[in-house]
């Protein structure tokens, strides 16, 4: 099977390697691309704080170059297992990992009784994380430690949607909005043309268009390894 995936370049190489070696062909269709923002994460090491949150492993990415020895004890909260993969590598020593969503990694939070906490942030992100902690009571200082830019498509990535592929996969809902804002000359000619659509989680679908073709299906978990079980049947939680 043919399958889009849109994650940036970055991770965009570790899940083709797993798409081949489920048998399937990845087409790699990227629809942003990360701008790191060194100097403002390094200027809100320096700020008081007892904990670091992250929701991305992007934002894992964008502490590279950055002198981290002094904050390598500071416990990490991680959004799910990759990410809290990526902090380990990083060097971080106390990492603990939510269940994949904001929801759940404020809860951790909350749990765990954090205070003084840094939120190393995307943009654009989820609100739910955040507003999960201030529900609470706990105060969190966010700085944007990524940007995600919009990337063109050259001559040579539009040839590789024709045929149309049979899959796509997302993990976001910001990609979502991304890619069928240029995918639907392709989709309104391929009206007989069963699409699969594969998403992350329940909050990527709502930003899914409705159209005939269009087979939606979303991870049982918030996690790839999930996500990309889907492709062997495309069953999973078929919601429409």
């Amino acid at each position: 099977m043919r399958v889009i995936v849109t994650r940036p370049s970055a991770s965009a190489g570790r899940t083709a390697e797993k798409l081949r070696r489920l048998g399937h062909e990845p087409i790699l269709l990227p629809v942003t691309e990360p701008v790191h923002h060194s100097q403002a994460i390094a200027a809100a090491l320096t700020t008081p704080h007892s904990s670091l949150a992250i929701t991305s492993a992007e934002a894992v990415r964008a502490l590279i170059g950055l002198d981290l020895t002094a904050h390598y004890d500071t416990p990490v909260f991680a959004v799910g297992a990759a990410t809290a993969e990526a902090a380990r590598q990083a060097g971080f020593h106390h990492v603990e990992a939510g269940t994949g969503t904001g929801e759940a990694l404020a809860r951790l939070i909350i749990d765990r009784q954090v205070g003084n906490l840094l939120y190393l942030a995307g943009d654009p992100r989820s609100p739910a994380f955040e507003a999960g902690l201030a529900r609470a009571g706990i105060k969190v200082s966010t700085v944007v430690a990524y940007a995600m830019r919009e990337v063109a498509w050259g001559a040579e990535t539009v040839a590789a949607l024709s045929p149309l592929p049979e899959a796509l996969l997302l993990y976001s809902k910001e990609a979502a909005r991304h890619v069928f804002r240029r995918l639907t000359p392709w989709l309104n000619e391929k009206r007989d043309h069963a699409f699969h659509v594969l998403c992350l989680s329940p909050q990527v679908a709502e930003a899914v268009p409705q159209k005939d073709m269009i087979e939606l299906h979303v991870a049982d978990q918030p996690d790839e390894d999930q996500l990309l079980l889907l492709l062997s049947s495309c069953g999973g939680t078929k919601i429409r």
